[in-house]
């Protein structure tokens, strides 16, 4: 059992309310001081507990983290939260929305403060030796590295700290360090990530002792899986040979994105990936009935199953699940796929909508008593796993019992019944929604404290296909880890299996598939957002967004119509602008491009 994102016992009460950097800053005469922290073996592991509290919770979709509400995947109905302020564009510097850039550089520290004081505690030494310091010491520099990580996909090249911490009394102009070219953070937070593989375990032990209080622990894999998205992202147009960024530059003028494609970078990336899968810990979770509808539900909330490797273990689901729910179950019915998104879902015979004779837009069927739209009827199991529609059967948080959701404008969950409350594109995200949850109380429920899923064995087989594809096209394992995903979601595979499809020829048509499949598979995780901005279509895809037309009745409510818009500024939108108080403390860093 892969289980990967430790919260440490008792410290963690500590932890989520906060307390544990206010417990490490005090000096009072009753309190310890921050050298005395790491004499004790207890408050140097909640000194460690509070590194891992930085781990991003990307389920409050529209206060905390754009990933879906900002791309062409999906749109947050609620106009008081940043989310709306980011999709019409207001945003800037000083405006700097979902600002991470210090956060994260908080969680840096907290990690290099640790790894370079953790060899003075005495106490562990004593009792555990120093293996459990160098299991410590790797968990912090894997923490380390992926908040840097998590710095350049949102903002692009870093500024690289490494070990050295300032000292307390150090000058101002000491402290001045600038941008490194995005190629630097690459090679150093993957260096980072192989020496904390090298050291941590492969499965999430202590002292040789795998238990319950471990799960979520840094582990071998996850250490592997974070560096083969990083190396992915690298390889990825946006950065790789990128000649639309040749002015994004440092002040001494050298440039901050590559600016000569190496393919290199895409053999690294899927090399990464591969390993990641050799390591024979994981595995695709299937539902042991083969139902490929539960097979996509049970990837999350089968709590630590084999296809996990990085989850949180606290987290927001439990407030997701009700925000994704519609009203009839007590939920407040607002986060919506696009038009878009539900037309990226195959047909059950594997094909897209425009190339299969099973899809339709005309007439109805009955289903479960309900009269439901064609357009519904003969969809791949992920779609009737992901996406609550018109008339789809639904039960969960306090509904007493199955019954039909409908959209329409007059409808329990239409726009005529609540001032905020209602889908702008007739269709509700039920993917990664557990229905136990009672929304009707506020979001408590049984599987509210269900791990959230950051990495999975599926991303790893997408993200090895597709670099594969780019840099050695034809070979063998492109369509085989591809097909693994599709053989999983009970579709027909390209070239096998029963009813196969015509085998794709040549690189750009074998991307196209394998686009097609990440969009749809790792739908609703937090991957659209990067996706189609490391391949530079966000200017194409992102923009005016559709729907159902949600203002009507009946037959009328089935039509496409203009929804929303996401705006996409170019350049501006494919990072995120540093704040203006980070750029006047930082007199050396230069501002994203388009900010």
């Amino acid at each position: 059992m892969q289980k990967h994102y430790l919260i440490l016992i008792a410290c963690f009460m500590l932890v989520l309310g906060g307390s544990c950097k206010k417990y490490l800053d005090q000096v009072p005469n009753d309190r310890i001081t921050i050298d005395e922290v790491f004499k004790k073996k207890a408050t140097s592991e909640q000194y460690l507990a509070n590194i891992y509290s930085y781990v991003d919770d990307p389920s409050e979709q529209w206060n905390q983290w754009p990933w879906f509400g900002n791309c062409d995947e999906g749109d947050v109905t609620w106009s008081k939260y940043p989310i709306y302020d980011l999709n019409i564009g207001n945003i800037s510097a000083g405006n700097a929305l979902f600002d991470k850039w210090g956060y994260y550089y908080d969680a840096i520290r907290s990690a290099s403060y640790f790894i370079l004081h953790i060899d003075e505690n005495v106490e562990i030494k004593a009792l555990n030796g120093q293996t459990l310091i160098d299991q410590y010491k790797a968990e912090a520099r894997f923490l380390r590295a992926y908040y840097y990580f998590l710095l350049m996909r949102q903002y692009g090249p870093v500024v690289l700290v490494g070990d050295t911490l300032a000292a307390p009394d150090a000058s101002a102009a000491s402290m001045q360090l600038p941008r490194s070219p995005f190629d630097e953070c690459v090679a150093y937070a993957a260096d980072e990530l192989d020496k904390a593989a090298s050291v941590l375990p492969l499965t999430p032990v202590l002292n040789g002792q795998t238990s319950d209080m471990n799960y979520g622990r840094a582990t071998k894999g996850m250490a592997m899986a974070v560096k083969a998205r990083l190396l992915l992202y690298a390889a990825s147009p946006l950065y790789n040979g990128n000649t639309d960024q040749s002015g994004f530059k440092d002040q001494k003028g050298n440039a901050l994105i590559s600016q000569t494609f190496d393919p290199e970078k895409w053999k690294k990336a899927a090399d990464a990936a591969k390993a990641v899968i050799d390591l024979g810990q994981y595995s695709l979770y299937t539902d042991p009935g083969g139902d490929p509808v539960k097979s996509t539900q049970g990837i999350f909330s089968v709590a630590w199953n084999n296809e996990q490797i990085f989850d949180r273990k606290s987290n927001g689901l439990g407030t997701l699940d009700v925000h994704c729910m519609p009203r009839q179950a007590g939920g407040w019915d607002g986060i919506a796929p696009t038009q878009e998104q539900v037309d990226a879902y195959f047909m059950k015979d594997g094909l897209p909508i425009g190339e299969s004779s099973l899809y339709t837009e005309t007439g109805f069927t009955t289903v479960n008593g309900a009269q439901v739209y064609n357009m519904y009827i003969n969809r791949e199991p992920r779609f009737y796993a992901s996406v609550t529609y018109n008339n789809s059967i639904f039960q969960g948080g306090n509904m007493s019992a199955a019954a039909p959701i409908t959209f329409y404008v007059s409808g329990p969950n239409g726009k005529n019944g609540h001032p905020t409350d209602w889908s702008k594109t007739g269709y509700l995200v039920r993917k990664n929604v557990a229905p136990q949850t009672n929304a009707g109380s506020g979001g408590t429920g049984a599987q509210q404290n269900r791990p959230l899923v950051l990495f999975r064995l599926g991303e790893m087989y997408l993200d090895y296909a597709e670099a594969l594809n780019e840099y050695d096209p034809g070979n063998s394992d492109i369509l085989k880890y591809l097909n693994l995903i599709r053989q999983r979601a009970g579709i027909s595979q390209y070239g096998d299996g029963t009813d196969p499809l015509p085998i794709p020829i040549g690189k750009d048509e074998v991307r196209k598939k394998i686009w097609a499949e990440r969009r749809v598979e790792l739908a609703f995780e937090n991957h659209r957002w990067f996706d189609i901005r490391r391949w530079k279509i966000a200017p194409q895809v992102m923009g005016t967004l559709h729907g159902m037309n949600i203002n009507k009745d009946g037959d009328d409510f089935y039509q496409r119509v203009v929804a929303v818009s996401h705006l996409f500024r170019n350049p501006a939108s494919y990072w995120f602008p540093i704040s203006q108080y980070e750029m006047d403390r930082a007199r050396l860093i230069v501002q994203n491009p388009g900010w």
